[in-house]
């Protein structure tokens, strides 16, 4: 245990990515299994021990920690694990861990994935009577996955790939046909056996991505213009009669989307935009009703979708790519081969579960440039441009694909609520809660952004949550309605959900207007008026 919270600790501590690279490629080189493959494991998000939730670990802590205490030390620490494993008491003659065999991580996950929901806290409270601070923060780390050191999955798998000499996009394909503790993988990767065989399994092939197009020009001879819908970006994937439905980040949604999957029964892996049904006049006009992206959220995320909200949300999927057509890899064609190849496949599917982005006809880069500024009327999130002669490969490269999205709206809002981050962020209220006033006088939240400033400004705005706090609610505090934050943002929606009647799309924080009143914020109505 001991070893991979040190890990985890110089993660946190190092900003370099080339440094967190060699940090896990070292300790996977040098670790035994299974220890390597669960950390490999809780650090790309995979590691599930469904007996252990974080309200269990708070209920356990306050049986030993005073709960006051326990709260005031979240609040100043800005993480519940570290703040437990800092607080915990340790038993009398019961002495902390000393070396790494004391609880390998492999037995520690394996006794909390043995454990029923009610033995769990016990179970998991007798490993931390035995482990120092240091480890009582790894056990907890990977107990709850939200490790939150800065490494993403594709991180953790780049690591893998350059400790073990292999290509990185090789272990994307292989990498959902195995389960950890990844045996096959470090056999792999150690020269033990060869690469695992993915044949008649839905695995995920890494995305093809785009370069903004920013202030280049391209020639409509050379690229082929599509609309950018706002949904989310998908793999569909048919293998071995099973399907599966991956976000842009590999993770498996196919739970959340069941009509979908059962739906697409074709030996393929197609790419293409999840939307959900609706009666939006402009994305009628570019090739079938798509509603808003609010609309897709009420699905997102769901482990069991009822026929009701299926019903309420009827999904479907604009395609874009074909990758494999049965066993038949077609990445290396270029786009326009592919696209014929595409719009010949389309024909085998349910036309009421999919369609195909149509290819936008324009005289001249000028003209795509006046049907870009119409976006937003018509419904949707920008352009795409593609190289017609591209291969599908992963990642971005330059020059291929270009995405030309629509200028974000601004509405300039006033600061009403803060909260403390997490990891590094825990000294610092950095999530901002802001709003705009209603025709009553008051004001109402319309959204949360916690990115979009500088460093500098991020102690600007903690000096003034601290010096104009008017309420504290645990780690959240109220502040003085003084200072203006102008928001960027891709969208807003109706919404029901939100007592001002709005939802935001990708609320960032663009400016800090200091030299503006707070009464000439932007009002609701005017939001309002904006939303799709």
């Amino acid at each position: 245990m001991r070893r991979f919270s040190q890990l985890l600790d110089d993660l946190v501590y190092t900003r370099s990515r080339n440094s967190k690279l060699r940090l896990i490629g070292e300790y996977l080189k040098t670790t035994p299994d299974p220890d390597r493959g669960v950390a490999l494991a809780a650090l790309t998000g995979t590691l599930d021990i469904p007996a252990v939730k974080p309200a269990a670990i708070r209920a356990l802590a306050e049986e030993r920690i005073d709960p006051v205490l326990l709260r005031m030390s979240r609040d100043y620490v800005g993480d519940m694990a570290e703040t437990v494993s800092l607080l915990w008491p340790t038993p009398e003659g019961e002495p902390p861990e000393v070396d790494d065999g004391t609880i390998p991580i492999g037995d520690a996950v394996g006794r909390l994935r043995e454990a029923s929901r009610s033995d769990a806290p016990a179970v998991l409270a007798r490993m931390l009577d035995h482990l120092d601070a240091s480890g009582r923060f790894a056990l907890l780390k990977l107990a709850t996955g939200a490790l939150r050191v800065g490494i993403s999955a594709r991180l953790a798998k780049q690591a893998l790939a350059d400790a073990f000499g292999l290509d990185v996009e090789q272990v994307e394909e292989v990498w959902h046909g195995q389960k950890p503790p990844y045996a096959e993988l470090f056999d792999w990767g150690e020269g033990r056996a060869p690469q695992p065989i993915t044949k008649d399994i839905p695995v995920f092939r890494p995305f093809m991505l785009a370069h903004p197009l920013d202030e280049t020009r391209v020639s409509l001879h050379d690229y082929a213009a599509e609309w950018k819908w706002d949904g989310i970006r998908i793999q569909l994937v048919h293998a071995g009669g099973d399907t599966r439905l991956y976000s842009r980040t590999g993770d498996d949604i196919s739970g959340s989307f069941p009509d979908i999957a059962s739906a697409f029964s074709v030996s393929a892996v197609l790419d293409g935009e999840l939307l959900v049904r609706g009666e939006s006049q402009g994305a009628k006009s570019h090739g079938g009703s798509a509603a808003s992206f609010n609309a897709l959220q009420q699905r997102l995320g769901r482990k069991n979708v009822s026929a009701k909200v299926q019903g309420q949300y009827p999904a479907f999927v604009r395609l874009y790519d074909i990758l494999f057509e049965g066993e038949e890899d077609l990445r290396p064609l270029s786009w326009s081969q592919r696209r014929t190849r595409l719009e010949g496949f389309i024909d085998r599917l349910d036309p009421e579960r999919f369609d195909l982005s149509r290819v936008i006809e324009a005289d001249s880069f000028d003209h795509l440039q006046e049907m870009r500024a119409g976006a937003r009327e018509e419904g949707v999130e920008g352009l795409m441009l593609k190289r017609r002669d591209s291969p599908y490969v992963a990642g971005r490269k330059v020059g291929l694909w270009y995405k030309w999205k629509r200028d974000p709206l601004t509405a300039d809002c006033v600061m009403m609520y803060a909260q403390r981050g997490s990891g590094k962020r825990s000294s610092f209220y950095s999530d901002y809660t802001f709003g705009c006033w209603a025709d009553t006088g008051e004001l109402l939240p319309v959204g949360k952004a916690y990115f979009g400033f500088t460093d500098e400004e991020l102690k600007f705005l903690d000096r003034f949550v601290r010096a104009h706090t008017l309420n504290r609610f645990g780690p959240v505090r109220e502040v003085e309605k003084s200072l203006v934050l102008e928001v960027a943002f891709d969208s807003i929606h109706a919404s029901t959900r939100h007592k001002s009647g709005l939802a935001m799309r990708f609320p960032r924080i663009s400016r800090i207007r200091t030299d503006k009143p707070a009464h000439e914020a932007d009002r609701v109505e005017t939001l309002l008026a904006l939303a799709t």
